[in-house]
């Protein structure tokens, strides 16, 4: 058995029962709620001390105390992603509490659809700030935690949330498709960069998944950023037009918020200790 191949045995016998990722600290944004509440109970179950993050403090703290009930290691930040004080705020918040960091999963965001001839500015703009510029701080912020010399015992990863809009490009989503675009290759530059020092970065490309952002537009969710509120979900989104998408996905039906937390947890974890740089389409087979 090779050196490294006996190092993962190894570290997969010493969590088995404890979890995959067992002592690490991993940071989590975006939540509370959908992909993101369902990562962080996951990497919790999984023996991680987790610190999430999210915009809406109730949600935050429900999930908190969700955590905290099923004997998890929780903090949670509350906070928008975006705002200029947000990475120092969070990294300190995690070393302080916990004395390092292993992974970042940068999952916040959010749509704000117009056709291309309509999109003001600033509607781009804050769909960029969102899913390039706050990953990128973030990322930024926690590189001396990760930029460190390589110990192969420690499993450290950045996780980076795309979509296949950012792969195919959507109607109606110009701004989304390229702040989604744009996080593959900020990801692919991190495995570049950082790779020599033992830290592995991947995006998960997500296709359709149930969560609020999919739902029914006329339902009414909705966010503040920047003082302006954003009505969330697809125009006319409803269980039978879902329904009618389905013959276009090979599986025959949209993903749940916990399938996705699992994609997110295996780029993670030691299951995927020579896995960087790459791109997981978690989309039902849509694209194939």
């Amino acid at each position: 058995m090779s050196n490294r191949l006996s190092q993962v045995s190894q570290h997969l016998s010493n969590t088995y029962g404890r979890g995959l990722l067992a002592g690490e600290v991993a940071i989590i944004t975006g939540a509370g709620q959908g992909i993101g509440r369902s990562t962080a109970l996951l990497f919790a179950k999984e023996g991680a001390k987790v610190v999430i993050s999210d915009i809406d403090e109730k949600r935050l703290a429900s999930v908190e105390a969700e955590i905290k009930a099923a004997g998890g290691d929780v903090i949670g930040v509350s906070g928008d992603v975006g705002a200029d004080d947000f990475p120092k705020k969070i990294v300190d918040a995690t070393v302080q509490k916990y004395g390092k960091i292993n992974h970042i999963i940068n999952n916040a965001g959010f749509t704000f659809d117009k056709m291309l001839h309509t999109t003001p500015d600033d509607t781009f703009d804050i769909i960029i700030k969102i899913h390039i510029r706050a990953p990128f701080r973030l990322i930024r912020q926690a590189a001396p935690y990760f930029r460190v010399k390589p110990d192969a015992r420690e499993n450290r990863s950045i996780v980076n949330v795309s979509s296949t809009s950012g792969l195919h490009g959507n109607v109606g989503q110009a701004n989304y498709a390229a702040g989604k675009a744009g996080i593959i290759g900020l990801t692919k530059t991190i495995a570049k960069e950082w790779g020599t020092f033992g830290v592995r970065a991947n995006t998960v490309a997500f296709g359709l998944i149930h969560t609020r952002l999919t739902a029914a537009k006329e339902a009414g969710a909705t966010m503040e950023i920047d003082g302006k509120k954003v009505a969330l979900g697809v125009p006319g989104a409803t269980p039978e037009s879902r329904a009618a998408s389905a013959p276009g996905i090979p599986l025959q039906r949209g993903g749940t918020p916990d399938e996705a937390a699992a994609a997110v947890l295996f780029l993670a974890s030691p299951l995927a200790s020579y896995v960087t740089g790459h791109t997981l389409e978690v989309t039902g087979g849509v694209g194939i």
